[in-house]
């Protein structure tokens, strides 16, 4: 697929990135990128080879500034509808990916861009960064799982302070309050990233992919239920040829070369 709005590659074996590119815009998402990550989100969740994406924008001012005002301005409320309905569909396929999914944030993450960052597993940001649900501002709810995530992550106190009135956040307090796990300098961020990645490629991949989905599931179930779907998992690891190599190379003292199987 030829991409207008996003570049995709993989870095390394099995290490996708993903980067919104419309830097003119502040890489704003309108339907036709919405789509566009979608595409390539299927093709991360069809490779039986991947083990990260890493989803960032281009330029060093913006991850995504928001969704694109100037298309969403002349909805009517039907068509506002479904482009809120694309974008969670959308958001919500990163979230059921495989593969653990990390957003490298690099500016204004604001709106959509916040909300796509809190729809990857995690999110690494640049000192720079600069996160928010500003919706309010043009009278509007967020409207890509912003209500929805925001809470999950910081609480439901702070998530309607920052939805209701619209505040910025600054990189530091988004580490304090949870909505990212690290900050760094600006030219190390896709080091970090990719760092990061390699790391997690390295591990046991059933391990991993088995790890995100049943976190994921467990989300909305009861305790008990959810460790009986975790204890499912361990023993569904225990019948794979990576099991029997990692704790063989644990008692061996060496590094385990996992190979998928």
């Amino acid at each position: 697929m030829t991409y207008q709005n996003i570049l995709f590659e993989e870095l390394e074996a099995g290490i996708h990135l993903l980067t919104v590119n419309r830097p003119k815009a502040l890489n704003a998402l309108n339907a036709e990128t919405l789509d566009e990550i979608a595409a390539a989100l299927a093709r991360v969740g069809q490779d039986p080879a991947a083990r990260v994406l890493l989803v960032t924008g281009a330029g060093d001012k913006a991850f995504v500034a928001g969704a694109d005002i100037a298309q969403m301005q002349a909805f009517d409320s039907a068509r506002a509808q479904a482009f809120s309905e694309r974008g969670n569909r959308t958001f919500r396929a990163i979230e059921l990916l495989p593969v653990p999914a990390i957003a490298l944030v690099n500016g204004y993450a604001l709106g959509g861009g916040c909300e796509l960052a809190m729809a990857c597993d995690w999110a690494i940001a640049s000192e720079r960064a600069l996160f928010g649900q500003p919706e309010v501002n043009l009278g509007v709810v967020a409207g890509f799982g912003g209500t929805q995530r925001l809470p999950r992550l910081v609480g439901r106190s702070l998530a309607m302070e920052l939805l209701t009135t619209g505040r910025l956040v600054k990189a530091d307090e988004a580490l304090r309050i949870g909505l990212v796990t690290q900050v760094v300098a600006p030219e190390q961020l896709r080091d970090k990233g990719l760092e990061l990645a390699r790391t997690i490629a390295a591990k046991g991949p059933a391990a991993v992919r088995l790890t995100k989905q049943i976190v994921q599931r467990g989300q909305d179930m009861d305790l008990v239920n959810a460790c009986q779907q975790e204890a499912f998992a361990f023993g569904l690891c225990c019948a794979t040829e990576d099991q029997k190599e990692g704790m063989q190379a644990f008692l061996d003292k060496r590094p385990a070369k996992f190979h998928g199987r």
